[in-house]
């Protein structure tokens, strides 16, 4: 087996995971500092949920558009410019925090905002990381990809609750802005040949080759399918739902690093699946999806900081393994030309719940109360994880035949 940090020795790839390590710092600080910025100016679930469904709808409207976009142009290069399009909407936030003037609509408009920055960027970090090294690197470049994005996650969600606990919202979302700037600085270093394009098919031409490539494997849109459902529960129900049960139990500051625990325990995952590579890797991460139910279980019946803690590491382990998994069956499987609006497809399949599940979730929890409503969610969640799985192609599909053997 190659050594886990041989991708380390490429300078691309050594400059795509800081750049990405200091984005996701920012956005590690960010879903914190936002949810109690809304709670603390409007005081309201509902708006809580309208204003990170925003987000969440414009990445779902736009994303398909960036897959597009970053297999016509460099992808370094959208990365770049999206780090310093959200350093600049993250320091509108934290202005209108900290001088007393945000509002709801303000709040949503600047969440819209960001969403766009995402949808840009999304598609292109994950097809650019094939880009940086060789093929038979694969897994331990997307193990140790996901260990430096899950390190800022980890870092930015404790020093988030932290910094909303003793400074407040406001000085923590700026904090996001300078670690935007810090991300564009890094993806301006990172130097790659262009992975080949078609050219000359048009918007529509493009969009549909990209279906093509989507629809004909079964294994992908099933997955897809299933986390367009999981996403939409985790997010009303641990974003919407959790700091306001937090609000309520542990505080702010635990509620930081419970959020940090899941981060942590993923990069434990990511340090497993860089030397464990089963052949059947996709098969094993969507079964480890079924330990998403304990954080959504947990605050509805023992809102306490030590069982929130140990049920959001388990699931941040479990989690990475599928996303490793997942990352690595695409890369293998699908040309590297369609690679990015492959990728585009499988976000808006994912995404496009989440504005509903961010929004029913506080008109849900305030009707039939926060633990009912959380139940019902990891009951959804174990129902279509098993449907998933009575997929033939999810259950069989093995790493390629020139993968390194386990």
């Amino acid at each position: 087996m190659s050594d886990v940090f041989t991708p380390l020795r490429t300078a691309a790839f050594r400059r795509l995971i800081t750049g990405r390590g200091f984005a996701e710092l920012a956005n590690g600080v960010a879903p914190v500092a936002l949810a109690f910025a809304v709670l603390d100016v409007t005081g309201s679930l509902v708006d809580l949920g309208i204003v990170v469904g925003a987000r969440s709808a414009a990445v779902v409207v736009l994303v398909l558009f960036g897959g597009m976009l970053a297999d016509r142009l460099p992808r370094s290069v959208i990365l770049q410019g999206t780090a310093l399009t959200a350093a600049v909407t993250q320091g509108l936030i934290a202005a209108s925090v900290l001088g007393h003037f945000a509002s709801l609509p303000l709040l949503v408009a600047l969440s819209v905002a960001n969403g766009v920055t995402a949808a840009m960027s999304l598609p292109a970090a994950a097809a650019l990381t094939p880009q940086t090294v060789a093929p038979e690197l694969l897994t331990q470049a997307n193990a140790l990809a996901r260990i430096g994005v899950n390190t800022g996650r980890f870092t930015g969600a404790a020093v988030g609750g932290l910094l909303v606990g003793s400074l407040g919202p406001g000085w923590a979302i700026a904090g996001n802005a300078v670690l935007f700037l810090l991300a564009a600085s890094a993806y301006r270093t990172v130097r790659v040949a262009h992975a080949p394009r078609v050219a000359g098919k048009g918007v529509l031409g493009d969009l549909a080759e990209g279906w093509r490539s989507f629809t004909e494997h079964t294994w992908v849109w099933v997955v897809v399918l299933q986390f367009m459902i999981v996403n939409a529960v985790l997010a009303g129900g641990l974003f919407v739902l959790g700091p306001a049960i937090a609000d309520q139990s542990i505080g702010r500051t635990a509620w930081g690093f419970v959020i940090a625990a899941e981060i942590l325990g993923a990069l434990v995952g990511g340090v497993l699946v860089a030397h464990w590579r089963p052949r059947r890797a996709l098969l094993i991460g969507v079964l480890a999806i079924l330990l998403e139910v304990l954080p959504l279980v947990t605050l509805a019946v023992l809102p306490s900081v030590v069982p929130l803690l140990v049920a959001m590491f388990l699931v941040g382990a479990a989690t990475e393994v599928f996303v490793v998994a997942w990352d690595v069956s695409l890369q293998e499987n699908i040309p590297a030309e369609k690679l990015a609006r492959v990728y585009s497809y499988d976000m808006l399949g994912s995404y496009i719940a989440l504005p509903v599940g961010e929004v029913v979730a506080g008109p849900l929890g305030t009707r039939f109360g926060t633990g009912p409503t959380l139940v019902w969610g990891a009951v959804v969640l174990v129902v279509v994880t098993c449907a998933a799985l009575c997929s033939r192609q999810v259950r069989t599909l093995t790493r390629r035949e020139n993968a390194p053997a386990d």
